[in-house]
């Protein structure tokens, strides 16, 4: 796992991708933030970027490739999965099915959004500081 690796914010409305850029410079998270507005560029950002993502914060409901879709995608790339990159649903969609669905994709966390800015925070920060003292195969080796 890249630490100071970029992190990829897959969502499709403006609004909360201020947010998240916003909160994130709050945290004073010093990793490059990354916007896609779905899942098909990611896909090609990953199939050809040297870089080692740090981690990855995405939508459920966005147009073209969805969340669940771009998920199912990586699953099925091995260079990509070789990356070993924390993948987290970030979303304001969260129902028990969409939850079990999105498990299957052997996602490491779902989260619904905060409805008020200092829980969003919270969330945010929790999520990094996580990935941030998580050991995983090939951290040892970096």
């Amino acid at each position: 796992m890249a630490l100071h690796g970029p992190i990829l914010c897959v969502e499709d409305d403006e609004d909360d991708q201020f947010l998240l850029r916003a909160t994130l410079e709050e945290l004073r998270i010093s990793n490059p933030l990354l916007f896609f507005s779905n899942g098909i560029p990611v896909m090609e950002y990953l199939t050809t970027t040297t870089e080692e993502p740090f981690l990855i914060l995405c939508d459920v409901n966005m147009p073209l490739m969805n969340g669940l879709e771009l998920r199912q995608q990586m699953q099925q790339h091995e260079e990509i999965q070789k990356k070993f990159i924390p993948f987290i649903y970030l979303t304001t969609a969260a129902n028990p099915t969409l939850v079990n669905q999105a498990y299957q994709g052997s996602i490491q966390g779902f989260y619904k959004k905060a409805s008020d800015y200092s829980t969003f925070k919270e969330q945010l920060k929790t999520i990094v500081e996580y990935w941030q003292n998580c050991l995983l195969p090939g951290s040892m080796l970096r």
